[in-house]
């Protein structure tokens, strides 16, 4: 067999895409005795594989009985449901929370408005108790000019009837 078309398979075989018959033929190659020397490595593998195909496996496998398959099944269908059950439980527990809180925000937002309102509405009423109060000072200044002039008034005539 040619060096080169057994490189060739050997580089086929490492990435996996040979046949079983290509195979075949580089196991015969490297298990010949007859190995280039720069493909020795990949003798010792080969031979591995030969010395080890002949090994069996003399331990038995208990498998288990269908009874228990149909127990295991009906377990089964079982944690299934109450998964399910419980994921639905907390969703629609997640779900009216939510619904509170949204209820809750626009029921804040609305006293918010009114708060803003009521503010508005006292600003207004504080500024027309202030003119009130502004007018009503100066009607208390104008009534003690004259409370001033009605002591000088009565101080000049009550000198004059002297």
């Amino acid at each position: 067999m040619e060096l080169a078309n057994i490189e060739k398979l050997l580089e086929k075989y490492l990435e996996a895409t040979t046949s079983l018959q290509e195979e075949k033929e580089l196991r015969d190659y490297f298990t010949s005795g007859n190995i280039a020397p720069h493909l020795e490595e990949y003798g010792m593998l080969f031979g591995y594989f030969k010395e080890n195909q002949s090994e069996t496996c003399t331990k038995t496998i208990k498998l288990k009985p269908e009874k228990t398959r149909k127990k295991n099944l009906k377990w089964l269908t079982i944690a299934a449901s109450l998964t399910l059950l419980v994921s639905m439980y907390l969703g629609k527990q997640a779900y009216d929370k939510e619904k509170k809180r949204e209820k809750q925000l626009k029921y804040y937002a609305q006293v918010k408005e009114a708060l803003q309102m009521i503010s508005s509405n006292l600003n207004k009423g504080n500024d027309a108790l202030y003119a009130v109060s502004n007018n009503l000072n100066k009607g208390t200044e104008a009534v003690a000019k004259l409370d001033t002039y009605d002591k000088t008034v009565k101080t000049v005539l009550s000198k004059v009837n002297y």
